[in-house]
């Protein structure tokens, strides 16, 4: 006999919100917010609220978190604070329910309706002006971190994939340039495959969208004969999720790049995918179907590739690393700490180069993805796609992001 389904309101269920601590004086606090960009709003709540939000999983009443408050704290927790916590959640779209199911259904029709997929980060992470960007890029390249005039040793060569960063441009821009200077100097080809990754999360391996992506310099069109490919042998289960990339920057953050450097002399096309599944998924019995679907994903887009006949080339948009009290760790970095995470980086990224994405997925299993690379899934899938005789780590580095130290760090690779 199933078992009846309990009622969200009296048993409330947490969404995929992101959290970040932060620090008023001598109080801690939880900033909360919705990475998909549904809502667009923030919470702020004490340490001891957020200690319950690991009973919000729509298993445990709300009478039941009180008690594992009572449990912990040796206090009550007076049911009209309880009560005000859920409703400001909800009011919010942070919990499952009725109210986040109407708004997520809304949401994606506009965006199915809506021409392109419209920039988001335009005017925050890098210049909206078409002019001031063109500049902004151009100081990119030239700057002493960036990659400087030298030519590059594979000039001339058919390019056949690259890693860069998806962090915001303003801060980590030279280290795109160092990877769309190979680019710009190599044969290139018409299309890219850009797979980015679903920072809000994804029920599937993948989520697919034949919008074109639009940005201050102009509209990017998707590759029509690559993604009709996809959508008639693929069914709308590739297509189910779109709306991801509507708030998602992956994706966005390359494009301007991708104009300047090869746009401004050819027409371009791209075929935008959202990945997101961490390395334990290939060792998980129970994700076996899972494991088949992103293997069945990899053939399906090699044979939409081959189909279409056109030089292809597949770009991962994806930081490394993410370390400290942002990303679940249970202290804040310090120098030694980071260094011991970029030597394991550079060491993770030698499978990168050789093209080996099972020693890739490998790694971070026996070290239990200890770093939390949130980038494995599209650097994973581009190791399973790209057909390319070497690849080579160009550059490394880090930003720190909040006044806890927490890092991300990043890398460049180009593959010919």
């Amino acid at each position: 006999m199933a078992e009846p389904v309990k009622d969200p309101k009296m048993y409330p269920a947490l969404r995929n919100i992101q959290y970040s601590p932060m620090k008023q004086g001598e109080e801690q606090y939880i900033v909360l917010w919705d990475p998909s960009g549904l809502s667009s709003e923030k919470l702020i709540i004490p340490l001891n609220l957020f200690f319950l939000f690991q009973f919000l999983d729509g298993e445990h009443s709300l009478e039941q978190v009180g008690v594992e408050y009572l449990k912990k704290y040796g206090d009550f927790l007076m049911p009209d604070k309880l009560d005000q916590l859920i409703a400001d959640l909800d009011q919010k779209l942070f919990l499952e329910g009725e109210r986040y199911e109407a708004a997520k259904a809304a949401a994606l029709k506009a965006y199915r309706e809506a021409p392109t997929r419209t920039p988001q980060f335009a005017g925050k992470s890098y210049e909206e002006d078409p002019e001031k960007l063109r500049e902004q890029i151009a100081e990119f390249f030239a700057s002493k971190e960036g990659p400087g005039s030298k030519p590059s040793e594979n000039q001339g060569k058919l390019i056949k994939g690259l890693v860069a960063p998806n962090f915001e441009l303003k801060k980590a821009g030279p280290l795109y340039a160092w990877a769309y200077k190979e680019l710009k100097e190599a044969e290139s080809p018409d299309v890219f495959v850009v797979i980015g990754i679903g920072h809000a999360g994804l029920d599937e391996p993948v989520a697919v969208t034949d919008k074109a992506f639009e940005t201050p310099l102009g509209v990017v069109p998707v590759n029509r004969p690559i993604l009709d490919h996809l959508k008639s042998k693929g069914g709308p289960e590739l297509f189910a999720e779109e709306i991801r990339h509507q708030q998602e920057q992956s994706i966005e953050f390359q494009l301007p790049f991708l104009q300047e450097t090869v746009g401004k002399e050819k027409s371009i096309s791209i075929v935008p995918i959202l990945s997101s599944f961490p390395p334990i998924t290939f060792l998980d019995p129970e994700l076996k179907d899972f494991v088949a679907k992103i293997n069945q994903f990899v053939s399906l887009l090699k044979e939409a590739i081959v189909s279409s006949g056109q030089n292809v080339c597949i770009i991962a948009s994806a930081n490394l690393a993410h370390i400290g009290l942002r990303y679940g760790d249970n202290t804040a970095p310090t120098d030694f700490s980071f260094h011991r995470c970029m030597q394991t980086d550079l060491e993770m990224l030698k499978h990168v180069e050789n093209i080996d994405a099972q020693s890739f997925a490998q790694f971070l299993i026996t070290e239990q993805d200890k770093r939390h690379v949130l980038g494995f899934s599209a650097i994973y899938l581009l190791l399973k796609l790209i057909e390319a005789e070497k690849g080579e780590v160009l550059r490394y580095d880090r930003e720190i992001v909040d006044q806890f130290n927490s890092t991300i760090t990043y890398a460049s690779a180009a593959f010919f």
